[in-house]
């Protein structure tokens, strides 16, 4: 078997194992499931999890790690002037659909991963990227002293908003496109909550 033969196959059975994992937490919750239980679902032997993975929390970490890893590589797409200058109303930034195209396509783990039953670590890595990709993109480029915030509440707005945002789109069954979603965060983001909620016009 060639080896990039060999590559796809443990990519296919580390996906199987992942959504038996994602099945698994609805149903029971991640401290209720066992390696027995991932087999089964996944079609699996033990001898096939235990290639992979130490164990069941190494599993959930290692899903985590992924995840997080190819979000920041969607990051990396992010064009700074684009980003730096980005105001329009009408149309949302680029980056962004993108990354609601990525949620849409891994959205039964990611809806699972970042409810209660997925607990916290996931969320933290999650804000942790976004608060290095803000600052990266956005905060590198602007003066200190013209910010009406201190650096480090603007960035934990930021990561919690998004995250916020995420979880209800996912919690609320994806209805909205994902172009609409990148619209609606968009806009919050570049324009600020006041100006979307129409505040200004009856300043």
């Amino acid at each position: 078997m060639s080896e990039k033969a060999t590559d796809r196959r443990i990519i296919r059975t580390k996906r199987m194992i992942r959504d038996a994992l994602t099945v698994l937490m609805e149903e029971k919750g991640f401290e209720g499931i066992t390696v027995r239980d991932l087999t089964d679902r996944a079609n699996i032997n033990r001898g096939t999890f235990y290639l992979h993975y130490r164990d069941k929390y190494d599993l959930l970490e290692q899903s985590e790690d992924e995840i997080i890893t190819e979000i920041e590589k969607l990051t990396l797409q992010v064009n700074l002037k684009d980003a730096f200058n980005y105001n329009r109303q009408d149309e949302p930034f680029p980056f962004i659909i993108t990354l609601f195209d990525y949620l849409l396509e891994n959205s039964s783990f990611m809806k699972i991963i970042l409810s209660p039953k997925g607990g916290v670590s996931f969320q933290l890595k999650l804000k942790d990227l976004i608060k290095r990709t803000f600052s990266k993109n956005i905060l590198a480029n602007i003066r200190i002293e013209d910010m009406l915030v201190p650096a480090e509440f603007l960035m934990a707005y930021v990561s919690s908003a998004h995250i916020g945002v995420i979880q209800h789109w996912l919690k609320t069954g994806m209805e909205k496109s994902p172009r609409e979603m990148a619209l609606i965060l968009s806009r919050t983001t570049f324009l600020g909550p006041g100006y979307v909620a129409g505040l200004n016009k009856h300043s």
